[in-house]
Parts: structure tokens; C-alpha cells; sequence
């Protein structure tokens, strides 16, 4: 999907967003104004991101408030799709996209690895927590990889090991890892996790779980019967709750997999300052506040969340950056794809 020059209405989103950032903790700090429109960034920038509609429209809609005179020319899809945008630019000769907003660190580490992103540090950045940035990539938000079970599930899975029961043969769905950022972090933190490896995916495979594309599909499939239960969003399943949805959101023993969805500006930016005042304002107090409030937990620890229902697990991530492409051909051996 591709949104050309985004600017949103936001009279009502800036009263959201105000209200999402006054939940905030005590401790947080106030974040500095931009310039006055005329002595800031200005110009158009091209921002690529697989991150969900709601939270690019709620925070796209504050930037504009605090940066009127950037204009923001979006490209919004899933992982896969935006990763071949840019390979067929590199085909054509040059990357056209200044700021990169993905889901997934593996998915944006190859693009550092080869030299593509921009050598500079926000002013935001050490609100992030260490173990979610790198030195040219920085966590916007947590998404949180749990089970999606069907209402009347029975025996109810608890546990990722559960999920390899003989009792849910043939009715767990997983989503594709070359498609989904979320499900590529997925894949990693079991392969490289001694208590899982790739044993615990050959086990799932065994026991019939089915690859479907996204994690959408998996929460489709569940709600239609078609699956008792599988791999998904936190946020994803809550949304199918309050929408009626027959799912329910199991918080897996040991942990939900926690994926931060990094920010990178690009080297061949044709606007690097307001590529970098963008890329620094998502990881300040009031976009993080609009992520929140669109029901991402926030990557900074001082903007407030209240939706986490347990203890959370992540990818051993240098390992994942050196061995991405190894795990992937070890994935697709045993489901394909």
C-alpha cells in the first residue's frame, strides 16, 4: 500500500496523543520543541515501513504537528514486501526511501551489514533500553510473540511446548518467516534457544502446524476452527478479542518472545535532516505515547504500559544477525517455502 505526501488531519489525534502521554510515569522526560515552522527541517521524505496502520497514521498525524513543514511520502506493507522494494531499487541503482521503519532487527541488520545505513546517533537514543538498539538501528516498540487460542480449546495450551501435544495435531498455525518480520524473530529465538533448537520446530512440523503467511492468518484460522491454536501478536490477538472474535491471548510459559521493531535512516537519504528529525521524534515521549496508545508496548521503559501479562524471552540477537541466513535454509528444510 503507498500513501504519497501523508498529512493527516490532526486536530483530534494531538488530544489523543496528549492524553496517551500524560499516562505517562513521573519520570519521563519532556521532550524538546522543534523549531517554529520556516526554521526546521522542510522538504519530503520517503518512509518505508511494515509497521500496522493505526500506528503510522497516529504517528505520522503528531509528527506533522510538530514538523509542518516535512512532508512524509509513506510506503506501508508486510516485511517481505517492502524488503523487495528495496532490493529492486538496488537493481535500478539506488535505494529511493530515506527512513526505514521495520518490524524486525533481522530484517534491517542486513541492510547495516552492507553499509546502507546512516552513521549517526538520535538525540533519543539513549532512552532506549541496550538490548534494543544497535549502533545505526534503534527499538521503536515491543511486539510480543504469544499463542492464540480458539475460546473452546480444549485441553487449553499454555505453554510453547504445548503446542507439540498429539492433542493439537494438525491444529497449530504458524506464519511465515520470509513474509513476517515477527515470525522471522520467532524462528530465531527457538533455533538459537537450547531448550527449543531446530528440534522443536522439526517437532511442530511432525505434529502437523500448518505454515500460513501472515499472523493475521493464523488469528483467522483459530477464530474460523480451521486451527485450535498458534503463533501471534499480543496486540493482534487483542484487537480480535474486542472485535468479537471467538480467540482468547495465552501468555506462554516461559515467556512471550519479545521482537523490537527498529528505526534506521538510509546512507543515500536525499534529505538527511528531516530523515533524522523523524527518526528521532518516534523515540521520543510523544510518539512513543502514540504507539502506546494504539496498543504497542512502547520500547522506552519511561512512557507507561499496562497490557503485559507475564514474563517475556527474546532472541539471542548478535547470534541471529550472524547466522540469518542459515537459519532460514534450516527453516525452509523443514517446512518449506
Amino acid at each position: 500500500m503507498s500513501l504519497s505526501n501523508f498529512r493527516p488531519a490532526a486536530t483530534g489525534l494531538a488530544f489523543v496523543v496528549a492524553l496517551a502521554a500524560c499516562t505517562s510515569n513521573a519520570s519521563a522526560p519532556s521532550a524538546s520543541r522543534p523549531p517554529a515552522s520556516g526554521s526546521g527541517p522542510a522538504g519530503t521524505i520517503r518512509l518505508y515501513t511494515s509497521v500496522t496502520q493505526d500506528t503510522v497514521d497516529a504517528v505520522l498525524g503528531a509528527f506533522g504537528e510538530a514538523y509542518p513543514d516535512v512532508t512524509v511520502d509513506l510506503f506501508r506493507a508486510p516485511t517481505g514486501e517492502v524488503d523487495a522494494r528495496i532490493a529492486a531499487e538496488r537493481r535500478e541503482g539506488r535505494i529511493l526511501a530515506d527512513v526505514l521503519w521495520a518490524t524486525d532487527p533481522l530484517s534491517v541488520q542486513q541492510y547495516d551489514a552492507e553499509g546502507l545505513l546512516r552513521d549517526w546517533r538520535p538525540g533519543n537514543a539513549a532512552a532506549v533500553p541496550a538490548e534494543y538498539r544497535q549502533d545505526r538501528f534503534w527499538g521503536t516498540r515491543l511486539l510480543n510473540v504469544v499463542i492464540v487460542a480458539h475460546q473452546d480449546v480444549d485441553p487449553r495450551p499454555t505453554s510453547w511446548d504445548d503446542l507439540t501435544d498429539a492433542a493439537h495435531r494438525d491444529r497449530v498455525a504458524l506464519s511465515d518467516p520470509g513474509f513476517a518480520g515477527s515470525a522471522l524473530g520467532t524462528m530465531a529465538y527457538f533455533a538459537l534457544t537450547d531448550a527449543y533448537g531446530f528440534d522443536y520446530l522439526r517437532a511442530l512440523a511432525d505434529n502437523g502446524a500448518t505454515q500460513v503467511q501472515s499472523v493475521g492468518d493464523v488469528i483467522t484460522g483459530v477464530a474460523e476452527g480451521q486451527f485450535a491454536a498458534g503463533m501471534s501478536l499480543d496486540k493482534s490477538v487483542r484487537d480480535a478479542v474486542d472485535a468479537g472474535s471467538p480467540v482468547q491471548l495465552v501468555w506462554p510459559q516461559p515467556g512471550a518472545i519479545a521482537i523490537y521493531s527498529p528505526i534506521a535512516v538510509f546512507a543515500a537519504s536525499a534529505n538527511a535532516t528531516a530523515a533524522e528529525a523523524f527518526a528521532n521524534y518516534v523515540l521520543g515521549p510523544e510518539a512513543q505515547a502514540a504507539i502506546a496508545f494504539t496498543g504497542w508496548q512502547p520500547v522506552r521503559p519511561d512512557v507507561a504500559w499496562e497490557l503485559s501479562d507475564g514474563d517475556v524471552v527474546q532472541p539471542d540477537w548478535l547470534a541471529a544477525f550472524a547466522r540469518r541466513d542459515e537459519l532460514l535454509r534450516e527453516y525452509r528444510a523443514i517446512f518449506g517455502g
